[in-house]
């Protein structure tokens, strides 16, 4: 099986990273470190460097993937932003910085990957309940929770326009307890990326274009 995971400096998609790896499958992993990088590969990745947030590097992902046939492609790549509890308007310069990292990133990258998909692959894209607007009930990080409901509206047009070609979901990976969700959350990083890959294995052509929690309930937009 052949693995593309795009955000893997640390957290989630590390562990991602080794997982798959773990599991036998052919990783290709980006960072936007050269030293994260060299720690992929030092696991046994395939692994460059790339900073979604950057037009210019974001656009060389497509030459670097070309024709690579990936079963699984996974976009992990994100911020939170300001840790606001209330409505704080943000700086435009904490603006820029999260909607460049989770929308405007996603919307560069995930269109370079459609080519280098195997026929009926299975692409997601790390969102966040946060982000639903349906099971909403506070108002904590609302730039970071701005920023993942328009990634779940990128992901359901990406969903649209490779159907029949790939399975494209928005996944939440649960409360995790990494450097964004700190220590008192609910699932370790090893709990959150088995239950992820559990679920992205399950997935079938009827999911595409849903968003799902880590155990792979659906959760309303």
């Amino acid at each position: 099986m052949k693995v593309l995971v795009v955000g893997a400096s640390r957290g989630i998609g590390a562990e991602l990273v080794r997982q798959y790896l773990a599991a036998g499958a052919h990783v290709t992993a980006t960072a936007r470190a050269e030293a994260d990088v060299a720690r992929l590969r030092a696991l046994g990745a395939e692994a460059f460097a790339l900073d979604v947030a950057d037009p210019v590097s974001a656009s060389s992902i497509g030459w670097r993937i070309e024709g690579a046939g990936f079963d699984v492609a996974i976009h992990g790549a994100g911020v939170y932003g300001p840790r606001t509890a209330g409505l704080e308007p943000p700086t435009v310069a904490d603006f820029d910085a999260v909607m460049h990292t989770n929308v405007l990133g996603a919307m560069q990258v995930l269109p370079q990957l459609a080519d280098a998909l195997a026929p009926g692959a299975k692409l997601a894209v790390i969102s966040s309940r946060m982000g639903s607007i349906g099971a909403r009930s506070g108002t904590s990080g609302w730039l970071y929770r701005a920023s993942k409901a328009a990634l779940n509206s990128v992901l359901k047009d990406v969903a649209l326009a490779l159907a029949g070609r790939a399975v494209c979901v928005a996944l939440h990976p649960g409360w995790v307890r990494t450097d964004m969700g700190g220590p008192g959350a609910d699932l370790t990083v090893e709990q959150s990326a088995t239950d992820l890959r559990r679920t992205i294995a399950a997935l079938t052509p009827a999911d595409t274009g849903r968003f799902l929690n880590h155990d792979g309930t659906p959760i309303s937009w």
